[in-house]
């Protein structure tokens, strides 16, 4: 028979759900990181197929073959760019990862893509993305030291929706690092 107690604990969990989802998602190793960028290209380009860094991110096509992955546990509030010092360990995995690419690879180049979900206007939405990426790397270069120059970062703000929903998601306010000195002149 359901009490209650029952139903209200059962209430409490179903809407707590998301926000220990969140909460649980778990932050690639170093090592995944660093295999993931560090996996053999899908396609390898010609050089004269290579294309400037902006067209490369103005081009899904190319971003779709290039090797990357997403990060989802940096833990965006709602409509911020803001990184606390709380996520830290997090983005030393990020940052152990692209250090050792960049002592195997010198020449690799990694692309800091920042994302939101679909609530709120377009533009809003662009900029805060834009930010998201941003930030990481300017947490990646001030406190992990690792150097600029292998770094760029683009916002998508609401354009490529991990969950297709016009609601908050916090599955789609994430960040994915992306490999592209294959691609580019």
């Amino acid at each position: 028979m359901l009490t209650r107690r029952t139903f209200v604990a059962a209430l409490i969990a179903a809407l707590a759900m998301p926000t220990l989802a969140a909460a649980q998602a778990t932050t690639p190793s170093a090592t995944m990181i660093e295999r993931q960028l560090e996996a053999a290209p899908r396609v390898k380009l010609r050089p004269n197929q290579r294309v400037t860094i902006r067209e490369f991110k103005s081009r899904p096509d190319l971003r779709r073959m290039a090797r990357s992955i997403d990060i989802q546990s940096i833990n965006f509030a709602f409509g911020s760019a803001a990184i606390s010092e709380s996520q830290y360990a997090k983005i030393e995995n990020i940052a152990d990862a692209l250090q050792r690419i960049l002592r195997h690879d010198p020449g690799a180049r990694v692309l800091i893509e920042g994302h939101t979900d679909a609530v709120g206007s377009f533009r809003s939405n662009q900029i805060l993305s834009e930010q998201r990426a941003a930030s990481l790397k300017r947490i990646l270069v001030r406190e992990f030291g690792v150097p600029g120059y292998a770094l760029e970062t683009v916002g998508y703000g609401e354009e490529f929706l991990l969950v297709q929903t016009q609601n908050e998601n916090w599955r789609n306010r994430r960040v994915t690092l992306r490999r592209f000195d294959d691609f580019i002149r």
